[in-house]
């Protein structure tokens, strides 16, 4: 990243408070938005549930924004016949010219693989989608999924495994999100048009309703909270977090046996050429 990006980047975080909420409970950290009774906080705030039927889905945000972070999250996902339903979990700005950083698992049949979909907004711009199968059944216990956004890149990891890294290329003229703050949501909803098989499968809604739970969240980011000197000194181990050789090799196997879609390769999506980044 070029010094100029790097003391805009810098300049934004000077501005802004750290927020360090390890292993916080949901009471505190988070408000449910919508969805009336089908959003609810349980075991003294350490365990949350969304729920959603035919009427409504539901979901929950973060109280405070953040420029940079890092957030995780045990979910336990959706079971048996899921097809139909998107549990989200990801960061967004607001406005038409948003940045958004996206987890979101697209439910199956029972006995196919859940779909964690990846992606990554700059200014209202997506288009940036990896799919990955997961390894693993979502539904029979909790797994940690962890978003870490910094200056230099943004990390997906599962388990702690990493999966997906973004990079920031501003300096070759290609959007990251490194100037708006961001709220980390949550939610359940229908979205049988596309979620599965690409909408072949629809929503059974005899199996409804359908329930997501989530525990273990832990959040250190710097908050939009106002003037503040910089960010202390707990914020450093994400700050500069960088892929190191073993995190590499997870997201090589990961990407090589589970991965099922990546934009970087579509050349019928892209026929005037692929987005710059895929080259870098």
């Amino acid at each position: 990243m070029s010094s100029f990006h790097s003391a805009t980047a810098l300049l934004l975080v000077l501005l802004l408070g750290c927020f360090v909420a390890s292993m916080a409970d949901f009471s505190s950290t988070v408000d449910i938005t919508w969805g009336d009774h089908r959003g609810a906080i349980s075991r003294n705030g350490q365990q949350l549930s969304l729920s959603l039927d035919k009427i409504s889905g539901s979901g929950f945000q973060s109280k405070q924004e953040f420029l940079f972070g890092k957030f995780d999250m045990k979910i336990k996902l959706v079971p048996g016949n899921s097809a139909g339903t998107v549990t989200a979990y990801y960061l967004s700005s607001q406005g038409p010219f948003h940045d958004e950083i996206d987890m979101e698992f697209l439910g199956n049949l029972s006995g196919q693989p859940y779909t964690l979909h990846t992606n990554v907004y700059t200014q209202g711009k997506g288009n940036r989608e990896q799919q990955f199968h997961l390894w693993f059944d979502p539904t029979a216990d909790f797994h940690t999924y962890t978003i870490l956004w910094n200056p230099q890149q943004i990390m997906f990891y599962v388990d702690g495994g990493l999966i997906r890294v973004f990079r920031n290329h501003q300096s070759a003229g290609i959007g990251y999100p490194s100037k708006q703050a961001m709220r980390l949501y949550s939610s359940l909803w229908d979205a049988e048009d596309w979620a599965t098989q690409g909408g072949r499968v629809k929503t059974d809604w005899t199996k409804a309703p359908f329930t997501a739970t989530f525990s273990n969240i832990g959040i250190s980011g710097c908050a939009k909270t106002g003037l503040s000197s910089s960010c202390d000194a707990s914020s450093s181990a994400w700050m500069n977090q960088a892929a190191v050789t073993s995190d590499l090799q997870k997201m090589n196997w990961v990407q090589k046996n589970y991965m099922i879609y990546n934009y970087c390769r579509d050349v019928q999506r892209f026929p005037q050429g692929l987005p710059p980044e895929c080259s870098l």
